[in-house]
């Protein structure tokens, strides 16, 4: 990364010299440069070639968020979902949803819709998958007294009312988040990343070089 004056540049470059012979790299960004938001050992690959990369290596747990009102966290929940290569993100309610925080990530990672709740917790069924719910409701489990599921699926609500009653009533497991300040609750997006670390520091290995 080069800083001149105001300007950042991320990424690298046109490619040095003789460019690879490897089907992996993009011969468009091996000419012009990188500046894609990926860690260095994707630099000049083809998106396609990233995301084969990532699926060989994808962790046993899946990511679900409710989404009935466009909830702004979405973008934030699939960008975590990338960092710990989870093996997909499942919407749950509108199509739509705002892709500006997910930083671009969501060309790197597998995202499905369901409609409903039903639609989803049969899904979860035939993949059998249990749904673990994490929301500060009553008669919540502690998150850090707990070791998450190898297999399973973290679902969110969406800002302020968190999981709706169907969602709620469709979770095997729940877990809350210790808090210790004055506000009643942290936004989906940020716990998101907390559960999602909780996993990792429970089944998964350090990432590769």
């Amino acid at each position: 990364m080069t800083v001149t004056g105001e300007q950042l540049d991320v990424g690298v470059g046109p490619w040095p010299g003789d460019p690879p012979d490897d089907p992996r790299y993009d011969p468009e960004l091996l000419a012009e440069g990188d500046r894609r938001n990926v860690v260095d050992r994707y630099r000049y690959w083809r998106r396609e070639a990233v995301v084969a990369d990532l699926d060989r290596r994808r962790h046993g747990f899946h990511v679900a968020i409710e989404n009935w009102q466009h909830d702004f966290n979405i973008g934030t929940v699939v960008r975590n979902a990338n960092a710990f290569l989870a093996a997909e993100v499942h919407i749950v309610g509108r199509r739509r949803w705002n892709r500006r925080g997910a930083m671009v990530t969501d060309r790197y990672q597998h995202v499905r819709h369901h409609e409903t709740i039903e639609e989803f917790v049969s899904w979860a069924a035939r993949e059998r998958l249990p749904v673990v719910g994490i929301d500060n409701l009553p008669g919540s489990r502690p998150l850090e007294t707990t070791t998450l599921p190898s297999r399973c699926v973290l679902l969110f609500g969406q800002e302020g009312p968190g999981l709706s009653d169907p969602a709620r009533a469709a979770c095997d497991q729940l877990f809350s988040i210790a808090q210790y300040g004055s506000t009643r609750s942290i936004n989906a997006g940020v716990a998101s990343g907390i559960a999602m670390h909780a996993w990792i520091r429970a089944h998964a290995g350090p990432p590769p070089d």
